[in-house]
């Protein structure tokens, strides 16, 4: 069975996968384009091709794998018609995140910043500013793989945690969970809202002026989901007149993130460039999730991660 992998794994990887029974043909992911060498591939695991490749020339494919958790890349449509399996790495970049958001709450509660430009210019400077995040209220939008990582270590620190998904049910590490339609309700509570839902056309500009009005004043946001859940011009609003005390971005509605964006000059958002999921592990649950798949895919067993198409994305 021929299998189109766009990550170059090591030979050891490689040769545990061919010892499912699969042919591995290994592209780089920028330069996959349709040829003879891949036209009758029955298997397909990549970040986003789609746009190089045209999956529909691909008469045989039946499984796609993605390396993302995100799914808004690939051509849904086509593989509803056509009934291909899609799995993702739901849960493969969890850990990392999650660090990266708890590392983001403490950096604008404690004025990290400040003190980096102060050390920069050998300035000894107190700040008496400071706040602490115990027994703050801290707001996931979204309660998945990521958010529950995230909850589970944030909450350690004395918080109480709040979650939002659809239908307001129950979440480990979360203290309370409401539903979408409550979103306003959820988020006046919250001293820091992090946006951890996935992006889906019910989601585009979730967090608008409208839901931004009934935060706190000074509030926190979080987002690493992904840029267009937040409508950013009313972002920008906020964070110039103060409702919002603070921003760390690591997605934005357009990447990168063009030069003359008003975020980059503001003292109260930080950014990185959708780095949040990078970690020295991250390879290894991405290969685990494919060997993983692929076995089970070979033998006829259920898919782990598989997407629902029928949700509507």
């Amino acid at each position: 069975m021929k299998a189109l992998i766009t990550e170059k794994f090591d030979e050891e990887k490689l040769n545990k996968l061919r010892s499912l029974g699969y042919d591995i043909i290994v592209e780089k992911e920028d330069d996959v384009k349709f040829s003879e060498n891949i036209k009758d591939i029955e298997v397909l695991s990549c970040f986003a091709v789609f746009q190089s490749l045209d999956i529909s020339l691909l008469k045989n494919l039946k499984f796609i794998q993605l390396f993302s958790a995100g799914i808004n890349q690939v051509p849904l449509d086509l593989i509803r018609d056509r009934g291909i399996l899609l799995a993702n790495n739901r849960g493969g970049y969890s850990i990392p995140i999650s660090e990266w958001i708890v590392l983001k709450i403490l950096e604008m509660v404690k004025k990290s910043r400040e003190f980096y430009e102060n050390q920069h210019t050998k300035e000894w400077k107190v700040n008496t500013r400071l706040s602490e995040i115990y027994g703050k209220t801290i707001g996931f939008i979204g309660t998945g793989d990521i958010a529950k990582e995230g909850a589970k270590r944030i909450k350690s620190f004395g918080t109480t945690v709040l979650g939002l998904n659809t239908t307001g049910r129950d979440v480990e590490h979360f203290d309370k969970c409401y539903k979408t339609e409550n979103i306003k309700e959820m988020v006046s509570m919250c001293d820091v809202v992090v946006v951890s839902m996935p992006y889906t056309v019910k989601t585009y500009h979730l967090i608008n002026k409208d839901v931004i009005g009934s935060m706190k004043d000074g509030v926190y946001i979080v987002n690493i989901s992904r840029g267009n859940i937040i409508n950013e011009q009313d972002l920008i609003l906020g964070l110039k007149e103060g409702k919002i005390g603070g921003a760390a971005l690591d997605v934005f509605e357009e990447e990168p993130l063009k030069k003359e964006s008003p975020l980059w000059d503001m003292k109260n958002v930080i950014i990185t460039p959708h780095n949040s999921w990078v970690s020295e592990m991250v390879k290894e649950r991405r290969f685990y999730i494919v060997y993983e798949n692929f076995k089970r895919y070979i033998s006829g067993e259920k898919i782990i991660n598989l997407v629902d198409l029928n949700k509507g994305y």
